[in-house]
């Protein structure tokens, strides 16, 4: 009985190296690799090992046999993604060998490789498979920098809180907090308590991983309106995060529109409609707001149609199983439902097909969830505090709170370079232009894109660029090889 991957799939990639007969694809350095939403058993392949079940660090492999409930779907989510691909030589009498060339993991140090010092800033996913890779293939001694007292990042604060085993992913990075090649220096903010050249004259290098942290705005009136929420605001909000109060999200009125039709409005959609009782981790302050919450309705709103949604197939299929709330898709235009019936049967809008629409829809008992496509906000409308939002066409959705989940761009740096066009730090595969020894990974490096397992791939081009320039002697001005420069370096640090 073949194995399957399921939904909270964070694509980090270390089943792929499990897998005695290279099965599980896309694989880093394949085309689809960070590009889909999650890593594929191929069932003509598997040899029912589980060698990938007991190496994925968020549990989310599982014997096809043992899905059950929503997970079931899972067996042919996984066989879908192979029906177009050719079948693999396994079937052709070799049992360990698969069409697909493998997957390496290479790392080779110059014998003289210097023991460096080295920086990195934040502690989310991008963050720790830097950390992992150099303690794992060098012999650096590592800081981690954190302007939170509590490390995570966005395993921690961004993760929606019900997706347990997601979040599981941040006991494998905590393991490395206590490695003893590894310091801790939290509550510590670049550009507050130390400057981007304090840290090049303390470190032989310096990596920073701070993330996407703010949320794109609309560019419409009204937007100054108290009630008009960013998604990292609400986010951060039911993960209490410490800079959020428990009040920061206003639930008096009956009605919550979310702009957007990505994962994380999904993830808000769900925790704001869902019932209390049904939902598990989230922060005591918001639990309290949720518990007396006036809303009956969140109103996602998509400015395309259902086949551009950028929600992945498990997040949608997550909402849709739930049985504590109702999903409706509006149908006020045709072009509604000609979309969603011209999907594939592999696309993710095709799940749409057996969701009632709202003109059919009776008065829930529950509440509910609204998908509405084709739905492009002109103007969030109030006087003194949001009211609603104004479409193009004049259709006017009323609602308390707005929320725009629409994507999110990097903040600057102050001291590094930075292009506002996309919010990213300017590089060549991780080295930030103009600065030796100053390097980027995760969305700071690239741009607001893929989940977290992506970050691993990207971390490995950055970790291999900082291991070049060690090599060429290029790091630190012999930081690393001067004893009275790295102590005093260490006393900085306490």
């Amino acid at each position: 009985m073949p194995f399957a991957i399921t939904q909270s799939c964070c694509v980090d990639a270390s089943c792929v190296t499990a897998c005695p007969v290279n099965c599980i694809h896309p694989a880093p350095g394949e085309p689809d690799f960070g590009s889909t939403d999650m890593l594929y058993v191929d069932p003509r392949a598997c040899i029912d090992c589980g060698a990938c079940a007991e190496v994925c660090p968020v549990d989310a492999v599982f014997p096809v046999e043992n899905l059950v409930g929503p997970l079931r779907e899972y067996a042919e989510v996984n066989a879908e993604y192979y029906a177009d691909r050719e079948a693999p030589a396994a079937l052709a009498g070799s049992p360990l060998f698969h069409a697909w060339d493998p997957v390496r993991f290479d790392r080779v140090l110059p014998a003289d490789f210097p023991r460096l010092e080295v920086a990195v800033v934040g502690s989310g996913p991008a963050a720790m498979y830097a950390v992992e890779d150099l303690l794992l293939h060098t012999t650096a001694h590592v800081t981690i920098i954190d302007r939170l007292r509590e490390p995570g990042g966005l395993v921690r604060f961004g993760v929606a809180p019900d997706h347990a085993s997601t979040k599981q992913i941040g006991a494998h990075f905590a393991r490395y907090h206590s490695h003893h090649r590894v310091r801790m220096r939290l509550g510590v903010e670049v550009g507050r308590d130390v400057t981007v050249e304090e840290l090049g004259r303390q470190y032989d290098a310096v990596i920073y991983a701070v993330g996407a942290a703010e949320s794109r705005d609309l560019g419409i009136p009204g937007e100054d309106l108290p009630g008009n929420l960013a998604s990292t605001t609400v986010v951060h909000w039911y993960n209490g995060h410490p800079g959020i109060p428990g009040s920061a999200v206003d639930l008096s009125a009956p009605r919550v529109v979310v702009v957007g039709t990505g994962n994380v409005s999904l993830d808000i959609a769900r925790v704001l409609a869902a019932d209390p009782a049904a939902l598990a981790g989230v922060a005591p302050g918001a639990l309290d707001a949720l518990q007396r919450s006036a809303v009956r309705e969140v109103v996602l709103l998509g400015r395309r149609g259902p086949r551009e949604a950028a929600w992945t197939r498990g997040e949608l299929l997550g909402l849709l199983r739930r049985d504590d709330l109702e999903v409706v898709v509006d149908d006020h235009s045709s072009q509604v439902t000609e979309a969603i019936g011209a999907a594939g049967p592999t696309e993710t809008a095709s799940l749409l097909r057996d969701v009632p629409v709202l003109s059919s829809a009776v008065e829930p008992s529950r509440r509910r969830v609204v998908l509405r496509f084709f739905a492009t906000p002109e103007e969030i409308v109030g006087s003194d505090h949001v009211a609603g939002v104004r479409l193009v066409g004049g259709d006017v959705i009323e609602a308390g709170t707005v929320i725009r989940a629409i994507g999110h761009r990097g903040r600057a740096v102050p001291g590094l370079p930075f292009d506002a066009s996309s919010g990213t730090v300017p590089h060549v595969e991780g080295r930030v232009q103009d600065r030796p020894g100053t390097y980027v990974v995760g969305w700071i490096k690239r741009g607001a894109s893929g989940g977290i397992g992506a970050n691993r791939a990207d971390a490995a081009e950055t970790v291999a660029s900082l291991i070049a320039d060690g090599g060429a002697g290029v790091l630190g001005e012999g930081a690393s090889r001067n004893p009275v420069r790295r102590a005093l370096g260490r006393l900085t640090r306490r």
